[in-house]
């Protein structure tokens, strides 16, 4: 019973706005990750489950919105679902809705799910970019480091170049604040359309740092860089619309 609770609280928590994992309002935002792994096997009845919760909640007029991703890489069958807060006080809101759609997700989703882990991280807008529409797939980087302000320092001055050359950022940076002892101290996300984007080629942060600073000056940001970093991964994950709302 315990563990439906918990899940039905992460759910729900991660119905709190629309495009969530992007939305931001120019101020720093609490963003939440819920990442759900499905049992060998059971992917199709997952995807099922998940479609039935929806339907239950939209047919009983639940009005959040939320976003399902799919991970591309890496092992097992792997979604992410988010949700974002302006204050910590949002996350006892409670929808009314729960009740109502409770057997759906006791029998057509519980059952297909091997384990949940959950995460909490701020937004930084400062570095952060606008997010175009008809985002179909994201390249999700993740840091652990060994000084969060020396790695903010980093990624602020080379944002600023690339603002300077592009006119706004590239990513989506937010820094981690709970989570299990495996939690990243930071992500960044870049938003496509679809893989062909990925081949656009561009300047690497690198070259666009030293070239509107200098070799020396970039070599003392770089050496600041290889020192923090502790270990970092990426992954794509491709939206599911049917998933989400």
């Amino acid at each position: 019973m315990r563990t439906i609770k918990i899940f039905i609280a992460i759910a729900l928590i991660a119905t709190m706005g629309m495009d969530v994992l992007f939305a931001q309002n120019g101020g720093s935002e609490i963003l939440h990750t819920t990442e759900i792994t499905v049992k060998q096997g059971h992917n199709s009845r997952f995807i099922e489950g998940v479609k039935k919760w929806k339907d239950c909640y939209l047919k009983h007029n639940g009005k959040e919105k939320w976003s399902m991703w799919f991970r591309q890489q890496g092992e097992g069958r792997v979604y992410i679902m988010t949700g974002r807060n302006s204050s910590w006080a949002e996350m006892e809101k409670k929808d009314k809705v729960d009740n109502e759609c409770y057997i759906a997700l006791l029998n057509h989703i519980l059952p297909h799910i091997e384990k949940v882990n959950t995460r909490v991280a701020s937004t930084l807008p400062e570095v952060s970019r606008s997010t175009p529409e008809n985002i179909k797939y994201i390249w999700v980087t993740y840091y652990k480091v060994h000084n969060e302000s020396t790695f903010k320092k980093v990624i602020s001055e080379v944002t600023n170049a690339i603002k300077e050359k592009e006119g706004l950022p590239r990513g989506l940076w937010f820094n981690f604040q709970l989570g299990a002892p495996d939690t990243p101290n930071f992500m960044v996300v870049e938003p496509y359309m679809g893989y062909a984007d990925i081949d656009i080629k561009k300047d690497s942060p690198a070259k666009i740092y030293t070239d509107a600073v200098g070799e020396e000056k970039a070599r003392e940001l770089w050496n600041l860089w290889f020192d923090t970093i502790k270990q970092r991964w990426s992954y794509i994950y491709k939206l599911n619309p049917e998933m989400s709302n």
